[in-house]
Formats: structure tokens, sequence, C-alpha cells
């Protein structure tokens, strides 16, 4: 059983990333756009304000980059950075725990993204995909000078 779901690892890690990815930048597309609901309370917020523009334009473009697996390792730090910054300069002033002071949303973006630091873009990504490419190219390179120097 083990041998099974270690050779699962991948895929699940690929949609666990596929999933935060859609729902982190869903949270940046309703507080620029408005859609989905708009922002906390309705509407969009307005462009250019600190911190709330900042951080949906990184929600909307850090999701979408972990959802498809574009530079996952740094798009989900600067999103697992934003996402700390917003809990403890938020959030947390207003109470200890995120149960309290309503930054779950903010605790567990800001973990899971540094998860994906850590963990990379798993199975169906285009890291992988890209990676594949230039693993390949370096092969059709190495065996192109063997065969010239022969």
């Amino acid at each position: 059983m083990t041998g099974r779901l270690n050779s699962a690892q991948p895929y699940a890690l690929g949609l666990f990333r596929i999933v935060i990815g859609l729902l982190f930048a869903c949270h940046g597309a309703a507080s620029l756009f408005g859609v989905l609901g708009g922002a906390a309370g309705g509407g969009t917020v307005e462009t250019g304000t600190w911190p709330g523009w900042y951080a949906a334009v990184i929600q909307l473009v850090g999701g979408g980059l972990v959802l498809l697996g574009l530079g996952t390792r740094f798009a989900a730090l600067i999103s697992s950075g934003s996402m700390a910054y917003a809990y403890f300069k938020v959030h947390q002033p207003e109470a200890l725990w995120p149960l309290q002071n309503g930054g779950e949303a903010s605790a567990l973006f800001c973990w899971t993204m540094l998860l994906l630091v850590f963990t990379g873009s798993g199975a169906l990504g285009l890291d992988r995909l890209f990676a594949g490419r230039g693993e390949r190219a370096a092969e059709e390179s190495a065996e192109q000078r063997a065969t010239v120097a022969a």
C-alpha cells in the first residue's frame, strides 16, 4: 500500500497545488474585479491602495502561477510572505488566535504556500514540462558533441 501511495504522491501534490492556486487566485480576482462576491463587504479595492490592492495583485498573479505550476516555488514564496504580512499586520493585532481574529484564511494560505516552496509543483505543472524539455535538449546537445568529437 505504501508503494502505491508513494507513486501517486506527485499527482496528489499537483492536484493540491492546483486547488490552492485556484482558491488563492479567486481571492485576488474578487478583490480586484468584484467577482465572486467582491472584496470584504462587496465591491473592489481601490487601485493602488496599500496593502489591499497590492495583496490582491499578489493573490491573482501568484495564485495563477501556482495553479499553472509555472515558477511555483518563487510564486509560492512571495504569496506566503504576503499572507504572513496580512496575518501579523491585519489580523493578529485583533486577537492572538486565528479563530478569534478572522485570520484563518491568511494563516492557512501562508502555510500551504510555504509548503509548496519546499515541495515544488508536483505533477501536472508547467515547471515539470519545461524542466523535461531542458533535460532533453541538454542530452541531445551532449549526444551531438559526442558525435562531432568521434
